[in-house]
């Protein structure tokens, strides 16, 4: 079955930090948008989509087949995707919202979307998705770096009222906190590494991550957690993952961990780590994609 293409216009765009920057996306094509949607009956927080890019130099034709791009042109000229949560949707104004990290030139998808004008067409596949925090959890536990943040903001924003929670997110520096929408009992706390993720050295990355100390040393509070951490693969897969997993001793149904994206590796090298790693460890097909 071919996978659904939207096909959305660029709306507006804002400069929300330095390293951050939001695209709002709708138009005629909002209305095909199906929301992803969980067992409880609401959209999920970490919807998912992946922007189709064309090589440099490269015209597809229109209107827009992706499955005859993919059968009918050589690999130069195949499309590049990048993965993004939808940081909201919006259905009075018809859009949806994207936060992008932008590093300079650094990639694909940041530099489009730090320089993207209003107007412009943009194509995506999508929403995926797999998470929404559980209402009935005892407590939440939700950790990330930059390229988690946007689905940690929508989870936040997801829970119940008298929702207790410990939040830690890691950015470059102070400049780069957001304003986020949370409950009272939602104690969230950033962790600064000194610079861009793919910038510093790896005495504060990888398996020297701020976040896993930061995970790691945090009180325990009663009762089994909802666990959200997404962000850099040896931080979370390598890191994290046991700590949660095997010293806390947390269920798989209350544990949603993954890495959105490796250090050194594009999404498409990304892609096939992950799923050799999933394979090896489960002999299961890898699960969602990156967001880099």
């Amino acid at each position: 079955m071919a996978k659904r293409v939207n096909t959305m216009t660029v709306l507006r765009r804002e400069q929300i930090s330095p390293h951050f920057v939001r695209l709002y996306l709708g138009g005629e094509g909002f209305d095909d948008f199906q929301a992803a949607v969980g067992t409880s009956g609401d959209p999920d927080t970490d919807m998912y989509v992946k922007f189709i890019f064309a090589p440099e130099g490269v015209t597809y034709p229109e209107p827009f087949d992706l499955q005859e791009v993919r059968t009918t042109l050589p690999p130069e000229q195949q499309p590049v995707l990048r993965t993004y949560t939808v940081r909201r949707v919006d259905p009075q104004a018809r859009e949806i919202l994207v936060d992008f990290v932008v590093h300079g030139d650094e990639g694909i998808a940041g530099p489009w979307a730090a320089s993207v004008e209003p107007g412009e067409t943009v194509r995506f596949i999508g929403p995926g998705s797999g998470y929404r925090p559980k209402s009935d959890a005892a407590w939440h536990l939700l950790a990330a770096d930059e390229a988690g943040l946007p689905a940690v903001a929508a989870a936040l924003e997801a829970l119940p009222a008298d929702a207790i929670a410990k939040v830690f997110i890691e950015v470059a520096g102070p400049e780069d906190e957001l304003g986020l929408i949370a409950p009272p009992g939602a104690e969230i706390v950033w962790v600064h590494r000194g610079g861009a993720a793919g910038e510093v050295d790896d005495s504060v990355a990888g398996d020297n991550a701020p976040l896993i100390a930061a995970v790691r040393n945090a009180e325990w509070l009663d009762g089994e957690p909802h666990v959200f951490i997404h962000g850099e693969a040896q931080a979370v897969m390598h890191n994290l993952r046991s700590y949660i997993r095997k010293e806390r001793k947390v269920s798989p149904a209350n544990a949603s961990i993954s890495g959105y994206w490796r250090r050194g590796r594009t999404e498409e090298g990304f892609r096939t780590w992950k799923a050799e790693l999933r394979a090896a460890e489960e002999g299961a097909p890898a699960g969602r994609p990156p967001s880099t």
